[in-house]
Parts: C-alpha cells; sequence; structure tokens
C-alpha cells in the first residue's frame, strides 16, 4: 500500500483554501415566516445567527400520526428560535411532537442570496437529529438547515387503511414526506435568512444520503433542489436490493397492529408512542405507488429521475462499521444464498480459506457494495444528462483518512468517519492533517453548493466523473489503492442485472 503523508497531501490547504468571505451578519430579528414571527440567537461567532426549533409541520399526533405533514398552525408573537425542539422518538427517547427545522446563516442581508444546504441526519432510519453545528459550512458562503425527520414505526409505517385514506392509494415513507415537507419550506421560508430558495442542495450521510437518492428519483422532489450530496448511501440504501413493495409493508403493519392488541388504525393512533416504539421499526422505503412510484432502480436505468447535480460517494473501510462476520463457514453459506450462480466467481474474488481471510472478505463486500452503488448512480446520472443533452455535473468521490490512525481501536476510514470533516466541525484534539483536510473537504461541499463545482481557489483539481474514461473517484485522503477493480465492479454489475429482472415478480 502507497500511502503518502497526510500532511504533505493537505498541509497546504489551510492557507490556499480561500473562499469568498461572508460580511458580518445583518440578519435582524424578528424574522418573518408564513407561520409567524420569530428571533433567533448569535453564534459562536458574532457574523453567524442561529435559529433553532423551528416547527415546519403540524405536531404528528393523535389524528395526525402516520399522516402527511400537515400546515403549521400561525402563532401570534415572536417565538423564540433558541434550543432544539424535541428529537423524533427513537430507543434513546424523544417524542412525537419533533418536525423541527435548524437554520445557520451569515448572510449580510435577506437579499443575499446566499445557496442553501439542506441535511438529512443519518442513524439507520431509527435513530439522530438535526442539531449539527451549521458556523463552520456558513463561513465559507452557504445557509445549512438541518431537521428531523419521523423515524421507525413512526416515520416508516404502512397499513390498509392508512392506503385507503390517504388520498393517493399509498401509505408508508412518512419520513420522506416530512423531507419534502422542509424542502417546500424552505422554497416559502429561506429567503428571509438571506437564502435563495432557487439553489437548494439535499445532503446527507448514510440514511440521510439514501433519502437524497431516493428523493432524487421520485417525482416529489422536482422543482425543489438543485443539487444532491449523498454520502455512503444511495436510493437502495446501503446495499443492492430490491425495494419492498406496499404489500410487504402493509402486512408488517397488521403485524404491529396484532401484537399491540389494537382492531384497527383508529385504536393503533390511541396507542402511547412508547409502546409503537418498543413493537417496532417500520419498512424503509416501500414503494407505494405515490412517493416511490416503483422500484427506483427502473427509474435511475430508464433516466427518468431527477435532472439534478450530484456528489456522491464513499469510504476505504465502511465495513468496520457493521462488522458482522461469524464464521468463516457461515460467510461461505451466505455467500453462495446471496450469490446463486455467481457464488463461485464471487468467492475467488472474496475467498474464505480462512477465518481472517473470510473476515477481511465481508469487510470488503460492504465497502465495495457501496462503492458500486456510488459509481452507479453516477453513471446513470451521467448518462440521463447525455440522453437528454443537459449540463449536469457528476462528481464521486472515496474518503481514505482515519480519524483516529494511532488508537488501538480505530476502524479505519469507517462509515461516517467523513462527517466531521464535511462539517469542519473536529469531535476530539485534531491534528494539523486532520484540520487541512476538514478545511479542504468542506470547502469542496460549499464551492458544490454554490456553483454545481467543487474546485476552487487553492485546492487540488477535483475531475468530474464521466464513465466512458478511466478516472477514479477522487480520493479524499491518503492515496490508497484499495478501490474495487474491474472485475469486481462487472460481478455487482452482473447480480444488479439478475435482481432488476426479479423486481415486480
Amino acid at each position: 500500500m502507497n500511502r503518502v503523508a497526510p500532511l504533505i497531501v493537505f498541509g497546504c490547504f489551510l492557507a490556499l483554501a480561500v473562499l469568498p468571505t461572508v460580511a458580518s451578519a445583518a440578519i435582524t430579528d424578528p424574522v418573518k415566516l408564513d407561520s409567524g414571527l420569530i428571533s433567533g440567537t448569535t453564534g459562536t461567532s458574532p457574523d453567524v445567527r442561529v435559529y433553532k426549533g423551528i416547527p415546519y409541520a403540524a405536531p404528528p399526533v393523535g389524528d395526525l400520526r402516520w399522516r402527511a405533514p400537515q400546515p403549521v398552525p400561525h402563532w401570534e408573537g415572536v417565538r423564540a428560535a433558541d434550543k432544539f425542539g424535541s428529537r423524533c422518538m427513537q430507543a434513546m427517547g424523544g417524542s412525537e411532537d419533533c418536525l423541527y427545522v435548524n437554520v445557520w446563516t451569515a448572510a449580510a442581508s435577506p437579499s443575499a442570496g446566499l445557496p442553501v444546504i439542506v441535511w438529512s441526519h443519518p442513524g439507520g432510519y431509527t435513530q439522530g437529529n438535526g442539531e449539527n453545528n451549521g458556523e463552520p459550512l456558513t463561513k465559507k458562503g452557504v445557509i445549512l438547515v438541518a431537521y428531523n425527520y419521523r423515524l421507525g414505526p413512526f416515520g416508516f409505517f404502512a397499513h390498509p387503511e392508512l392506503t385507503k385514506e390517504s388520498g393517493h392509494n399509498a401509505s408508508g415513507n412518512q419520513a420522506m414526506m416530512d423531507m419534502v415537507a422542509v424542502l417546500q419550506w424552505v422554497k416559502t421560508n429561506i429567503a428571509a435568512f438571506g437564502g435563495d430558495p432557487n439553489k437548494v442542495t439535499i445532503a446527507g450521510d448514510s440514511a440521510g444520503a439514501a433519502m437524497d437518492g431516493v428523493l432524487t428519483g421520485s417525482p416529489m422532489g422536482k422543482g425543489l433542489f438543485k443539487r444532491a450530496i449523498s454520502e455512503s448511501g444511495a436510493w437502495m440504501g446501503l446495499n443492492m436490493s430490491i425495494m419492498p413493495t406496499l404489500a410487504s409493508g402493509e402486512r408488517s403493519g397488521m403485524q404491529l397492529q396484532t401484537a399491540l392488541g389494537a382492531s384497527s388504525l383508529a385504536e393503533l393512533r390511541k396507542k402511547p408512542a412508547a409502546d409503537i416504539q418498543a413493537m417496532g421499526r417500520g419498512t424503509p422505503m416501500v414503494v407505494d405507488g405515490y412517493v416511490i412510484p416503483e422500484d427506483l432502480s427502473l427509474t435511475f436505468a430508464d433516466g427518468r429521475q431527477n435532472q439534478v447535480d450530484v456528489l456522491i460517494g464513499s469510504n476505504k473501510d465502511e465495513g468496520t462499521f457493521f462488522d458482522r462476520f461469524t464464521t468463516a463457514a457461515q460467510f461461505i453459506t451466505q455467500s453462495k444464498q446471496t450469490w446463486g450462480d455467481l457464488a463461485d466467481q464471487y468467492l475467488k474474488l472474496y475467498p474464505a480459506s480462512s477465518e481472517a481471510e473470510g473476515h477481511a472478505s465481508s469487510l470488503a463486500t460492504f465497502r465495495d457494495t457501496l462503492g458500486w452503488h456510488q459509481r452507479t448512480w453516477a453513471r446513470l446520472q451521467e448518462k440521463m444528462s447525455n440522453d437528454k443533452k443537459l449540463n449536469l455535473h457528476v462528481y464521486i468521490y472515496y474518503f481514505t483518512h482515519d480519524p483516529t490512525p494511532n488508537a488501538a481501536n480505530s476502524r479505519g476510514a469507517t462509515h461516517g468517519a467523513e462527517a466531521s470533516y464535511v462539517f469542519n466541525t473536529p469531535g476530539r484534539t485534531w491534528t494539523d492533517a486532520d484540520k487541512a483536510l476538514g478545511d479542504q473537504v468542506s470547502s469542496y461541499w460549499a464551492n458544490f453548493a454554490i456553483k454545481g463545482d467543487p474546485n476552487g481557489p487553492g485546492l487540488p483539481v477535483w475531475p468530474e466523473f464521466h464513465a466512458s474514461s478511466t478516472n477514479q473517484p477522487f480520493v479524499l485522503g491518503e492515496k490508497v489503492d484499495v478501490q474495487p477493480d474491474a472485475a469486481r465492479l462487472s460481478l455487482f454489475d452482473a447480480r444488479y442485472t439478475t435482481l432488476k429482472g426479479r423486481i415486480g415478480k
């Protein structure tokens, strides 16, 4: 492995990665929204204003449980937006009254017209929140919006009665409808914070990245965003799979109803939230015919996704975050079940002749699946752009930096390792190399939101992705040669072709 010292790779960027500075903030309170007036707080820097806990939809409680987001009731007076709203229901607590959005802005005036990044948090659809620190990104010329969305059995609940009452013959995907509601809120209100409602980039990590992929494929996303950034996730989630059907989601909903001893949807709506949280996880991303009209693999293959620029990628050690390896024998058995006629070819590329070799192959499989998925999205987005004679921009990265290289329990550039560098917010004492990387990555992300191109003064040139060329994903970190080669990518393509043939059968 040819490893280049991080300081050599990044050391010059602290001084050179210069972006246009944002003038002292002149956003004055109260800020007028469509639902009422709010006041915020000053950030750590005096030129940043922060607005927390702004409701973007009515509390989805009582009869509104599991319904599409409803309009926020108007309030009188000035609402203090100085603390985060409740987190959505999850294993560690939370509340159903959780549909809140947070805004960080360093706009010089309401007419500044700054680009906006809307962040969807990670957490496997079952945990997490929008309590990020957006200040460093605001210094790079963007406004950050982060929000909560319904989780688990509250955010991904399908049920036959809910399907009938919906008006769209659909149910499930409440979290995706929350995301759409946030983007509609941004379209209506972000100008009051100095943002441009027509220059919105959706961004997310893991589950949030998958939500970006789904909305890129969904007709409900049309016109709500201009660009998408997905970190380690796409429309199939983190794996290669067929999307679940509405029927399968409804079966899970009925199972939850039976488990809770309810006889109807109305009774389920009266059950304590804690009881529902304890009993179910929900069925994420069902093909409901409304938010997700069809399996999105068909949508992307046919070039019917939304026409947006994309910046997407994955990490070198993704699998260490989800290390479920048991034994080499079990790995071989599962591989034969998963890969079928391709199993022999797969096991040649991912062998398991010993426990150590099987463990390494298990980790490499997860890493390469995500890498393949991101490249597939990049290839199909570029193909749509070419076929329709559009001018879309596609960038793909491969994050390789280990945040804790000297730690005994280091997991390398694991799943989610890039996030603190994207936000340029150290969660520990950063080295000079970490600081340089944080400045570099956050600059790339901000530049992409600003102009659809991550490149800028003082930054190493990030080539645009073209499937017809031999260019590899752009490395963010140390140069390492561990990306999936042509044989592995071809194998994943073959399995994907087989899976697509099973859609609807």
